[in-house]
C-alpha cells in the first residue's frame, strides 16, 4: 500500500544542510493502522508529508496504492492526492466562513462528473459516521476542538481514500476527546478496511495501533 525505499531527504540553505530523512525503509501493508513517533524535529511530519506527496524526496523510491512514484508532474500528483489520500490535520485546517457541510465537501469540489446533489450526500454520509449530523449548518468557531477534529475526519474520508494520514490529530485535544478521535480512527480502519498512518507523540495512542515505527535523528531505529 505504502511503500519507501532508501528515502532521504536533504534541506539545504548557502551556509547549512540539514538531513532529515536518512535512508528510510517502510512498508505499510493495505488495512493497516500505523503510528510514527519520535522526539520533535526527528523527520516524523517530513516522513509524512512524502507519504501524502506534499513534498518530494531528496532520493528514493515510493510506492503509493502500487502505483510507483517517479517523476509524476503537479497535476498527477494533486490527482492521487484528491482520489487516493485523506488528510487529518493537529489545527484541524477548516475554512472558518464556511459551514460544516461545506467544509467538508471541498475535496468533492476538484473531482470530476460528481454534481452538487452528489457532494451534498456524500458530505452528509460522512459527517453521520462521525457523529456530527446535527451540526452540518455550524461553522467551525461554533464547534469544540473535538467536534472541529470530527469534521476534519469527515473532510478527509468524503472522497473514500485508501490511505489517511494524520499528523496529531489529537495534540489539541484534552484525553476524553482525544480518545473519541482515536476512537472514529480505530472504527475506520477495522470496519472500512481504511489505511492509517498517524504521527503522535502519544504513547497510549500509539499502543492501540497495530504497529508503531519509531524515529530518532531522521533514522528509523524499530
Amino acid at each position: 500500500m505504502i511503500k519507501l525505499e532508501n528515502i532521504e531527504k536533504v534541506y539545504r540553505t548557502s551556509s547549512i544542510e540539514t538531513l532529515a530523512l536518512n535512508k528510510v525503509n517502510i512498508h505499510i501493508k493495505r488495512g493497516e493502522f500505523v503510528s510514527v513517533m519520535g522526539p520533535s524535529g526527528c523527520g516524523k511530519s517530513t516522513l509524512l508529508n512524502i507519504m501524502g506527496l506534499l513534498d518530494e524526496p531528496s532520493s528514493g523510491k515510493i510506492t503509493i496504492a502500487d502505483m510507483p512514484i517517479t517523476g509524476y508532474a503537479d497535476k498527477k500528483l494533486a490527482h492521487m492526492r484528491n482520489e487516493k489520500l485523506g488528510f487529518i490535520f493537529q489545527s484541524y485546517h477548516l475554512i472558518s466562513d464556511l459551514s460544516v457541510l461545506d467544509n467538508v465537501e471541498i475535496p468533492l469540489l476538484y473531482r470530476k462528473g460528481i454534481s452538487a446533489s452528489a457532494r451534498r450526500k456524500l458530505a452528509l454520509e460522512a459527517l453521520e459516521k462521525v457523529g456530527l449530523s446535527s451540526r452540518t449548518k455550524h461553522f467551525p468557531g461554533q464547534l469544540s476542538g473535538g467536534q472541529r477534529q470530527r469534521v476534519a475526519i469527515a473532510r478527509a474520508i468524503v472522497g473514500n481514500p485508501e490511505i489517511i494520514l494524520a499528523d496529531e490529530p489529537t495534540g489539541n485535544l484534552d484525553s476524553v476527546m482525544g480518545e473519541e478521535i482515536m476512537n472514529i480512527m480505530l472504527h475506520l480502519n477495522k470496519t472500512e478496511g481504511t489505511t492509517i498512518v498517524m504521527v503522535t507523540h502519544d504513547e497510549h495512542m500509539a499502543n492501540q495501533t497495530q504497529r508503531v515505527i519509531r524515529f530518532f535523528d531522521g533514522r528509523q531505529v524499530n
